[in-house]
């Protein structure tokens, strides 16, 4: 494994970081890789490499490349239940932030902290008591 996520630039990398349900990481990215009604879509470098399975969430922080503001986790949570709740790593502002979110509603995190149109903030406080980001 080299020093850093290998990654394209200006893309959000997702990471499966569990390699037990074929079968639930192709729905996923069928869910992370269709557009909504609005035609909002996350901008999304998937990283399908068993290199980084199991990996925790401190671990995959630390892999992330310097100028990248997010990294999403599809890990054993994000397969099994259900809404998919990806696991997303604000990286670059000192210590990782971390908030689960559902896969329809990733495009939201993903395109408004990347172009900084909301705060990280404003979807932690979104998030339901399960901590779990399901929409505005």
């Amino acid at each position: 494994m080299s020093k850093y996520l290998s990654c394209h630039a200006h893309a959000t990398p997702l990471v499966r970081t569990c390699f037990s349900d074929e079968q639930s990481w192709q729905a996923l990215l069928v869910d992370v890789t269709t557009p909504t009604e609005e035609d909002f879509l996350a901008n999304l470098d998937i990283v399908d490499d068993i290199a980084y399975q199991g990996l925790s969430a401190q671990r995959m922080a630390s892999l992330t490349p310097p100028g990248t503001k997010l990294v999403v986790l599809a890990d054993e949570a994000a397969l099994a239940v259900p809404g998919k709740p990806l696991l997303v790593i604000r990286t670059g502002t000192g210590p990782h932030d971390e908030l689960r979110v559902i896969a329809a509603e990733l495009w939201s995190i993903e395109n408004n902290i990347t172009w900084a149109n909301m705060d990280w903030a404003e979807f932690t406080d979104a998030a339901d008591e399960d901590g779990v980001f399901r929409g505005f």
